[in-house]
């Protein structure tokens, strides 16, 4: 299910099967209003340290111009942003390929409580399968993006690839992070690392969204999703703003 590839650049094996959003959720009732759970785009936005500092320029401005035109120069994986499989896949979809229902849906924000460099494994899971449903969006909520501009964000926790299997045993669409990343810190990363949380995940067809923030705001429950990604051709991920509110569903947390 989550084994290497033995060739780089293939291993998609193509999107599970699950239901589509909201089927038998029908006594769902809104409970809450929208929380956004993104970083604004901008120069400080948060992003790995290999990754180039994202550049914001207003070309045209009034009143020397008739009009104020802003130009960005950014890569798609820094700030609150969604990957596709594409980007450790090359036989995997990019964006354009992604079904719209994967982008939005019911699904659960989950409390992790995990030290710095610490790694997440099933066991933090527990009585969380009581709660999911298969198509679900998971979003781990562990506080990390209280740290976010200081050392302690890049000693951020890891999936362990036992937790990366079960989220896709599971049956979730997504999994979103309020951290840079599932895999480890870029620091506690051996020779020859090849990122396997991403590819258990990507491979299997779970998106993986990184760098939210707010999901303290939600608390822990059931919510819906909405993940607003942009539509960018060939591309193995992009920016994204997503929300969620609360919802009143049998299985509240």
């Amino acid at each position: 299910m989550c084994d290497a590839p033995t060739e780089t650049g293939l291993g998609w094996n193509g999107w599970m099967e699950i239901p589509p959003p909201y089927a038998g959720a029908a006594n769902t009732t809104v409970v809450g209003a929208w929380v956004d759970l993104s970083h604004p785009l901008e120069p400080g936005m948060p992003r790995v340290s290999f990754f180039p500092q994202p550049r914001f320029e207003q070309i045209m401005k009034m009143p020397d111009h008739p009009l104020n035109v802003t130009e960005i120069q950014m890569v798609v994986h820094i700030g609150t942003h969604l990957d596709s499989p594409r980007h450790f896949f090359s036989d995997g979809p990019a964006f354009e390929d992604i079904p719209l229902e994967r982008l939005y849906g019911p699904g659960i924000v989950w409390p992790v409580d995990v030290e710095p460099d610490g790694l997440i494994e099933p066991i933090h899971f527990k009585g969380l399968e009581e709660l999911l449903n298969p198509g679900d969006i998971l979003a781990l909520d562990t506080g990390w993006s209280e740290h976010v501009h200081t050392p302690l964000y890049d000693r951020h926790p890891a999936l362990s690839t036992e937790a990366a299997r079960w989220i896709v045993a599971h049956q979730v669409k997504m999994l979103a992070v309020d951290m840079p990343t599932p895999d480890l810190p870029v620091s506690r990363r051996p020779d020859g690392f090849d990122w396997p949380v991403h590819h258990c995940l990507l491979a299997n067809g779970v998106l993986v969204a990184e760098h939210l923030r707010n999901l303290g705001a939600i608390g822990s429950q059931r919510v819906e999703f909405m993940v607003n990604a942009l539509n960018i051709e060939n591309a193995d991920g992009a920016p994204v703003r997503i929300l969620a509110r609360n919802t009143e569903i049998a299985g509240n947390i």
